[in-house]
């Protein structure tokens, strides 16, 4: 992998197979719970607000608090961290591979988004702190793209599974990725935190959860068969009154809140900002219901949904590091604003798609123009976010985005309600409208990018 002369530590490979290692739990565990969804409703008779919460009570925690795990990692120390979100994942599996219904499943995968949003962020900065210059380049390279293949491999194993051992097995996948990462970290990663750091910015971290909670659960309940009642209203205005109590807060606080506002004060990083939440929003709707759609409708296997998404890993492994270097040199504007146009004509090809679904004919063809068109803004995306702001939020700005990256797939999921509950054509029906409406967000998030990201963040 890298040479120990290109390094800032003792045993880079090692370092690096750990970070890989845990970061993996994630990115295995987001893909494969979608595949898993038909199989869990249909053994624990869980409805269609029931499988949104499946894949929602993983999501919430790991979008709210995972700025608030970045800083505790370089407050307290990332290699304990690291190891103590890895522990609590792998235990928070093993609950769910054993949950007797739908209530601890439900518990036990929030577990699971708290493990991950404290491994996570100490995963990249054990990086950072590791390896400088040249090395670091290619470290967070290889991580990417061996991040990008376990998110391929992951559903193909989970489908699997699925049809050999049911749905339970997909959960147990973590746990020799967990013992290889804890067991290495104590090993090989050396100890680091920073003392003079700010105490934690815990009222922030709990207003954010309860704001996302609230107004997830107010959009789920009005997405569903009940409709818009005065609860799922009330759940939403509640989110919103809690959001606005969370800036308020953040506010206050200054540069020691976990999301600091100085950050908005470029136009740049708002448009990155809308972009991020737009195009992942869309990109959470594809996971979720492309393997869902050809399960229930088009009669597909476990293993076979879970290889349909195959292609976006592997075209993200292949040409995200070609934009990069691209937009290094021209600037991320007209990528960012080009690659999420191409990313709304794939979810336009998606129309074409009925039941039963021919997969080469109609499915691939619009997921690979969805995967060139991400593959386009993924690398731009991550180096524009770092020009936007000045040199003391860079680490903010990268694990804001990362939360808000997240928050898309969220509320994308909760919304999915009335598409989750439909069967037969009406299926179909509402895959039509969802990707639709995708293809409008993702050119919403074109305009973004063209009309707010200024030269500054370009280089």
């Amino acid at each position: 992998m890298l040479g120990l002369a290109m390094a800032s530590c003792k045993h880079p490979n090692w370092v690096l197979a750990t970070c890989i290692l845990a970061s993996s739990l994630a990115f295995v565990d987001g893909s494969v719970t979608n595949i898993a969804l038909p199989a869990i409703g249909k053994s624990l008779a869980a409805e269609a607000a029931d499988l949104q919460w499946v894949i929602n009570a993983y999501l919430l925690p790991l979008s709210a608090l995972l700025l608030l795990g970045g800083a505790a990692g370089d407050r307290y120390g990332r290699k304990r961290l690291l190891v103590a979100g890895t522990v609590l994942f792998a235990a928070a599996s093993i609950a769910c591979a054993s949950a007797p219904g739908l209530t601890m499943l439900l518990i036990s995968r929030g577990l699971q988004g708290i493990g991950a949003a404290v491994l996570m962020p100490s995963s990249l900065a054990i990086l950072g702190a590791s390896f400088s210059g040249e090395a670091r380049g290619r470290a967070i390279g290889i991580w990417a793209s061996i991040g990008a293949v376990m998110s391929a491999i992951g559903p193909m194993l989970g489908g699997w599974l699925i049809d050999m051992e049911g749905w339970r097995a997909i959960f147990l996948i973590n746990l020799p990725l967990a013992a290889g990462a804890i067991g290495l970290a104590l090993i090989y990663v050396t100890d680091t935190r920073e003392d003079d750091r700010p105490a934690l910015d815990v009222p922030g971290g709990m207003l954010a959860t309860l704001a996302l909670g609230a107004l997830t659960w107010g959009l789920t309940l009005g997405t569903g068969h009940g409709g818009w009642t005065m609860l799922a209203i009330g759940g939403v205005i509640a989110g919103l009154v809690l959001m606005f109590a969370f800036i308020w807060t953040e506010r206050q606080r200054g540069d020691r809140a976990m999301m600091p506002l100085a950050m908005f004060g470029s136009s740049s990083f708002i448009g990155l900002t809308l972009l991020t939440l737009l195009l992942y929003g869309a990109l959470g709707v594809l996971v979720v219901l492309v393997p869902y759609v050809l399960i229930q409708a088009s009669g597909y296997s476990g293993t076979q949904a879970g290889t349909a998404l195959v292609p976006v890993a592997i075209v993200l492994a292949l040409i995200s590091p070609l934009m990069g270097k691209l937009a290094g040199r021209m600037g991320a504007r007209i990528p960012l604003t080009v690659g999420p146009l191409v990313v709304a004509a794939g979810f336009l090809l998606q129309l074409r798609i009925g039941a039963p679904a021919n997969y080469g004919i109609e499915v691939l063809p619009a997921i690979l123009v969805i995967s060139f068109g991400m593959a386009g803004a993924v690398a731009p995306l991550t180096n524009a976010v770092l020009g936007a702001v000045d040199a003391r939020h860079t680490g903010s700005a990268s694990g804001f985005n990362s939360a808000i990256a997240r928050t898309g797939g969220l509320i994308a999921t909760a919304l999915l309600g009335g598409v989750l509950g439909a069967r037969g054509d009406s299926l179909i029906t509402g895959f039509h409208a969802a990707a639709l409406i995708c293809a409008l967000a993702c050119a919403a998030a074109s305009a973004s990018a063209f009309f707010l990201i200024t030269g500054r963040s370009g280089k």
